[in-house]
C-alpha cells in the first residue's frame, strides 16, 4: 500500500464518510468507524495507530486501485484495506468502539 500517512486528517475522514456513506454501504462505513474510534482511544499503541491511519488515509485518498465511481466493485479495494487493518488491530477494537460505531450507524442509517 503506497499511501502517505500525512494525507490523513479527521476533517478529510468525516468528509469522505459523508460523501460516500450511502454508496459505499454500511459495512465499509462500519469498518472505517471501528478504526477511527479505535484510534481515538488513548491507550492504542503507536504501531496500531500507524496501521489505522494508513488504512484511513487510503480510504480517504482520491486515488484508488479501483475508482469509487465504478458500480458495485468501486469500494471493494477500500473495504479490503479496511478489513486488513481491522484484522491487524483487532485487539484495539473493543466493545466501547463497537458500541460507539453502532450508535453512529443507527443515527445515520436507521435499523440494522
Amino acid at each position: 500500500m503506497d499511501t502517505d500517512i500525512t494525507s490523513y486528517s479527521q476533517r478529510s475522514f468525516w468528509q469522505k464518510i459523508c460523501d460516500v456513506s450511502l454508496t459505499a454501504g454500511r459495512e465499509v462505513i462500519k469498518k472505517a468507524l471501528w478504526l477511527y474510534y479505535a484510534a481515538q482511544k488513548p491507550n492504542t499503541p503507536p504501531q496500531a495507530l500507524l496501521i489505522i491511519y494508513s488504512a484511513l488515509a487510503y480510504f480517504i485518498s482520491p486515488i484508488d486501485a479501483i475508482p469509487d465511481i465504478t458500480p458495485v466493485v468501486g469500494y471493494a479495494d477500500d473495504l479490503g484495506t479496511l478489513v486488513w487493518a481491522v484484522t491487524l488491530v483487532a485487539m484495539n477494537i473493543d466493545e466501547a468502539v463497537k458500541q460507539k460505531t453502532e450508535e453512529t450507524l443507527q443515527s445515520w442509517f436507521g435499523g440494522n
